[in-house]
Protein backbone atom coordinates (compact mmCIF):
# COMPACT_ATOMS: atom_id res chain seq x y z
CA UNK A 1 0.00 0.00 0.00
CA UNK A 2 1.14 3.54 -0.68
CA UNK A 3 2.42 4.90 2.62
CA UNK A 4 2.66 8.49 1.36
CA UNK A 5 -1.07 8.92 1.45
CA UNK A 6 -3.23 8.83 4.52
CA UNK A 7 -6.19 6.56 3.92
CA UNK A 8 -9.31 7.14 5.95
CA UNK A 9 -12.19 4.73 6.32
CA UNK A 10 -15.24 4.94 8.51
CA UNK A 11 -18.72 3.90 9.53
CA UNK A 12 -21.81 5.91 8.64
CA UNK A 13 -24.62 5.60 11.16
CA UNK A 14 -26.57 7.18 13.99
CA UNK A 15 -25.68 6.84 17.69
CA UNK A 16 -22.81 4.48 16.91
CA UNK A 17 -20.40 5.15 19.80
CA UNK A 18 -19.92 1.43 20.29
CA UNK A 19 -19.35 0.30 16.75
CA UNK A 20 -18.00 -3.13 15.89
CA UNK A 21 -16.39 -1.77 12.72
CA UNK A 22 -14.19 0.86 14.33
CA UNK A 23 -12.75 -1.61 16.82
CA UNK A 24 -12.31 -4.30 14.19
CA UNK A 25 -10.50 -2.15 11.65
CA UNK A 26 -8.40 -0.29 14.22
CA UNK A 27 -7.12 -3.67 15.48
CA UNK A 28 -6.60 -4.88 11.91
CA UNK A 29 -4.58 -1.78 10.97
CA UNK A 30 -2.38 -2.08 14.06
CA UNK A 31 -1.77 -5.82 13.58
CA UNK A 32 -1.05 -5.51 9.86
CA UNK A 33 1.20 -2.45 9.95
CA UNK A 34 -1.25 -0.27 8.03
CA UNK A 35 0.13 2.88 9.59
CA UNK A 36 -1.32 5.02 6.82
CA UNK A 37 -4.91 3.85 7.52
CA UNK A 38 -7.43 5.10 10.05
CA UNK A 39 -11.05 4.19 10.78
CA UNK A 40 -13.57 6.51 12.42
CA UNK A 41 -17.27 6.89 13.07
CA UNK A 42 -19.26 9.29 10.89
CA UNK A 43 -22.16 9.69 13.30
CA UNK A 44 -24.87 11.91 11.80
CA UNK A 45 -28.43 12.63 13.01
CA UNK A 46 -29.86 12.84 9.45
CA UNK A 47 -28.78 11.36 6.12
CA UNK A 48 -28.95 14.87 4.60
CA UNK A 49 -25.58 15.52 6.30
CA UNK A 50 -23.88 12.75 4.31
CA UNK A 51 -22.66 15.05 1.47
CA UNK A 52 -20.74 17.11 4.06
CA UNK A 53 -18.72 14.01 4.99
CA UNK A 54 -17.91 13.35 1.33
CA UNK A 55 -17.10 16.95 0.40
CA UNK A 56 -14.95 17.78 3.43
CA UNK A 57 -12.84 14.62 3.60
CA UNK A 58 -10.51 14.15 0.64
CA UNK A 59 -8.67 11.18 2.10
CA UNK A 60 -11.73 9.00 2.70
CA UNK A 61 -11.46 5.85 0.57
CA UNK A 62 -14.31 3.74 1.91
CA UNK A 63 -17.27 3.81 4.25
CA UNK A 64 -19.36 1.11 5.90
CA UNK A 65 -23.04 1.88 6.50
CA UNK A 66 -25.17 0.77 9.42
CA UNK A 67 -28.67 1.35 10.81
CA UNK A 68 -30.60 3.47 9.89
CA UNK A 69 -28.92 4.51 6.63
CA UNK A 70 -28.52 1.29 4.58
CA UNK A 71 -31.41 2.25 2.32
CA UNK A 72 -31.48 6.03 2.84
CA UNK A 73 -27.91 6.48 1.54
CA UNK A 74 -28.68 5.02 -1.91
CA UNK A 75 -29.92 8.27 -3.57
CA UNK A 76 -26.58 9.90 -2.64
CA UNK A 77 -24.50 7.32 -4.52
CA UNK A 78 -23.39 7.46 -8.16
CA UNK A 79 -23.82 3.76 -8.82
CA UNK A 80 -24.54 0.40 -7.22
CA UNK A 81 -23.08 -3.06 -7.68
CA UNK A 82 -25.52 -5.48 -9.34
CA UNK A 83 -26.16 -7.28 -6.07
CA UNK A 84 -26.65 -4.09 -4.02
CA UNK A 85 -29.18 -2.91 -6.63
CA UNK A 86 -31.10 -6.19 -6.36
CA UNK A 87 -30.97 -6.20 -2.56
CA UNK A 88 -31.97 -2.54 -2.22
CA UNK A 89 -29.62 -1.87 0.69
CA UNK A 90 -25.98 -0.77 0.93
CA UNK A 91 -23.50 -1.37 3.74
CA UNK A 92 -20.25 -0.62 1.90
CA UNK A 93 -19.32 2.47 -0.15
CA UNK A 94 -16.20 2.68 -2.30
CA UNK A 95 -14.73 6.00 -3.40
CA UNK A 96 -13.55 5.20 -6.92
CA UNK A 97 -10.41 6.61 -8.53
CA UNK A 98 -12.64 8.95 -10.52
CA UNK A 99 -14.17 10.27 -7.31
CA UNK A 100 -17.48 8.49 -7.74
CA UNK A 101 -19.36 6.76 -4.92
CA UNK A 102 -20.28 3.12 -5.56
CA UNK A 103 -22.50 1.14 -3.19
CA UNK A 104 -22.08 -2.56 -2.37
CA UNK A 105 -23.77 -5.01 -0.01
CA UNK A 106 -21.42 -7.32 1.89
CA UNK A 107 -23.98 -8.14 4.61
CA UNK A 108 -25.55 -10.83 2.47
CA UNK A 109 -22.12 -12.43 1.93
CA UNK A 110 -21.28 -12.41 5.66
CA UNK A 111 -24.66 -13.85 6.58
CA UNK A 112 -24.56 -16.55 3.90
CA UNK A 113 -21.04 -17.72 4.76
CA UNK A 114 -21.76 -17.83 8.50
CA UNK A 115 -25.08 -19.68 8.14
CA UNK A 116 -23.89 -22.35 5.66
CA UNK A 117 -22.00 -24.56 8.17
CA UNK A 118 -25.18 -24.93 10.29
CA UNK A 119 -27.46 -26.06 7.49
CA UNK A 120 -28.89 -29.57 7.28
CA UNK A 121 -31.15 -31.05 4.59
CA UNK A 122 -34.36 -30.26 6.51
CA UNK A 123 -33.55 -26.54 6.74
CA UNK A 124 -35.77 -25.50 3.83
CA UNK A 125 -37.73 -22.51 5.15
CA UNK A 126 -36.86 -19.45 7.22
CA UNK A 127 -38.69 -16.72 9.11
CA UNK A 128 -37.02 -13.30 8.92
CA UNK A 129 -37.98 -11.17 11.92
CA UNK A 130 -37.95 -7.53 10.80
CA UNK A 131 -38.15 -5.79 7.43
CA UNK A 132 -35.39 -3.13 7.66
CA UNK A 133 -32.23 -2.78 5.57
CA UNK A 134 -30.44 -5.67 7.29
CA UNK A 135 -33.26 -8.09 6.48
CA UNK A 136 -32.87 -7.44 2.76
CA UNK A 137 -29.34 -8.83 2.61
CA UNK A 138 -30.46 -11.83 4.66
CA UNK A 139 -33.34 -12.52 2.26
CA UNK A 140 -30.98 -12.31 -0.74
CA UNK A 141 -28.57 -14.80 0.87
CA UNK A 142 -31.39 -17.23 1.68
CA UNK A 143 -32.59 -17.07 -1.93
CA UNK A 144 -29.05 -17.96 -3.11
CA UNK A 145 -29.11 -20.93 -0.70
CA UNK A 146 -32.51 -22.09 -2.08
CA UNK A 147 -34.21 -21.49 1.26
CA UNK A 148 -37.76 -20.12 1.14
CA UNK A 149 -38.38 -17.23 3.52
CA UNK A 150 -41.23 -15.23 4.98
CA UNK A 151 -40.88 -11.80 6.61
CA UNK A 152 -42.42 -11.15 10.01
CA UNK A 153 -43.27 -7.58 11.02
CA UNK A 154 -45.46 -5.67 13.40
CA UNK A 155 -48.73 -4.46 11.95
CA UNK A 156 -49.13 -6.73 8.94
CA UNK A 157 -46.96 -4.92 6.43
CA UNK A 158 -47.15 -5.94 2.78
CA UNK A 159 -45.50 -9.28 1.97
CA UNK A 160 -45.13 -10.24 5.63
CA UNK A 161 -47.01 -11.96 8.45
CA UNK A 162 -47.67 -10.49 11.86
CA UNK A 163 -45.95 -11.80 15.02
CA UNK A 164 -49.36 -12.83 16.36
CA UNK A 165 -49.71 -15.34 13.50
CA UNK A 166 -46.69 -17.42 14.59
CA UNK A 167 -47.74 -20.63 16.34
CA UNK A 168 -46.71 -24.26 16.76
CA UNK A 169 -47.65 -25.08 13.19
CA UNK A 170 -45.45 -22.24 11.91
CA UNK A 171 -42.49 -23.75 13.77
CA UNK A 172 -43.19 -27.15 12.20
CA UNK A 173 -42.72 -25.63 8.72
CA UNK A 174 -39.99 -23.04 9.39
CA UNK A 175 -36.82 -24.44 10.93
CA UNK A 176 -34.68 -21.28 10.68
CA UNK A 177 -35.59 -18.09 12.57
CA UNK A 178 -33.45 -15.01 12.04
CA UNK A 179 -33.72 -11.89 14.18
CA UNK A 180 -32.96 -8.87 11.97
CA UNK A 181 -34.44 -6.39 14.46
CA UNK A 182 -32.40 -4.46 17.06
CA UNK A 183 -34.62 -5.90 19.84
CA UNK A 184 -32.38 -7.35 22.56
CA UNK A 185 -29.27 -5.27 21.83
CA UNK A 186 -27.26 -4.12 24.84
CA UNK A 187 -28.19 -2.38 27.12
CA UNK A 188 -31.78 -3.59 26.56
CA UNK A 189 -30.76 -7.22 27.07
CA UNK A 190 -34.04 -8.44 28.63
CA UNK A 191 -36.01 -7.67 25.47
CA UNK A 192 -36.67 -10.22 22.73
CA UNK A 193 -38.92 -10.61 19.69
CA UNK A 194 -42.47 -11.59 20.61
CA UNK A 195 -42.66 -15.20 19.42
CA UNK A 196 -43.69 -18.46 21.18
CA UNK A 197 -40.25 -19.79 22.16
CA UNK A 198 -41.65 -23.05 23.55
CA UNK A 199 -42.00 -24.37 20.00
CA UNK A 200 -38.26 -24.33 19.25
CA UNK A 201 -36.73 -27.84 18.94
CA UNK A 202 -33.35 -29.38 18.20
CA UNK A 203 -34.29 -29.25 14.50
CA UNK A 204 -34.30 -25.42 14.57
CA UNK A 205 -31.64 -22.79 13.99
CA UNK A 206 -31.98 -19.45 15.80
CA UNK A 207 -29.75 -16.79 14.26
CA UNK A 208 -29.47 -13.28 15.71
CA UNK A 209 -27.75 -10.48 13.80
CA UNK A 210 -27.00 -8.89 17.19
CA UNK A 211 -23.54 -9.65 18.63
CA UNK A 212 -23.74 -7.60 21.84
CA UNK A 213 -24.67 -9.39 24.05
CA UNK A 214 -23.14 -12.57 22.61
CA UNK A 215 -26.25 -14.50 23.69
CA UNK A 216 -29.42 -12.46 23.42
CA UNK A 217 -32.62 -13.43 25.18
CA UNK A 218 -33.84 -14.65 21.76
CA UNK A 219 -30.86 -17.02 21.50
CA UNK A 220 -30.98 -18.09 25.16
CA UNK A 221 -34.60 -19.15 24.92
CA UNK A 222 -34.09 -21.02 21.64
CA UNK A 223 -31.00 -22.76 23.06
CA UNK A 224 -32.97 -23.88 26.11
CA UNK A 225 -35.22 -25.86 23.75
CA UNK A 226 -32.27 -27.49 21.99
CA UNK A 227 -31.99 -25.23 18.94
CA UNK A 228 -28.65 -24.48 17.27
CA UNK A 229 -27.82 -20.82 17.86
CA UNK A 230 -25.59 -18.28 16.15
CA UNK A 231 -25.00 -14.59 16.84
CA UNK A 232 -23.97 -11.91 14.35
CA UNK A 233 -20.26 -11.66 15.16
CA UNK A 234 -18.95 -13.97 12.43
CA UNK A 235 -21.23 -12.28 9.90
CA UNK A 236 -19.78 -8.90 10.86
CA UNK A 237 -16.19 -10.14 10.58
CA UNK A 238 -16.87 -11.65 7.15
CA UNK A 239 -18.66 -8.57 5.80
CA UNK A 240 -15.86 -6.33 7.14
CA UNK A 241 -13.18 -8.37 5.34
CA UNK A 242 -15.25 -8.29 2.15
CA UNK A 243 -15.52 -4.48 2.47
CA UNK A 244 -11.75 -4.24 2.86
CA UNK A 245 -11.31 -6.33 -0.30
CA UNK A 246 -13.65 -4.02 -2.25
CA UNK A 247 -11.93 -0.83 -1.06
CA UNK A 248 -8.53 -2.15 -2.07
CA UNK A 249 -9.42 -3.62 -5.45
Amino acid sequence: MDTNNKKRFGLLGKNINYSFSRGYFTDKFEAGNYEDCTYENFDIPEITEFPDIVNNNDEVKGINVTIPYKELVIPYLDKLSKKAAKIGAVNTIKFTKKGKLKGYNTDYYGFKKSLQPLLQPHHKKALILGTGGASKGVAFALAELDIDYTFVSRGNKENSIDYSQINEETFSHYHILINCTPVGTSPDIDACPDIPYDHFTDKHIAYDLIYNPAETKFLQQAKAKGAQIKNGLRMLELQAEKSWEIWNK
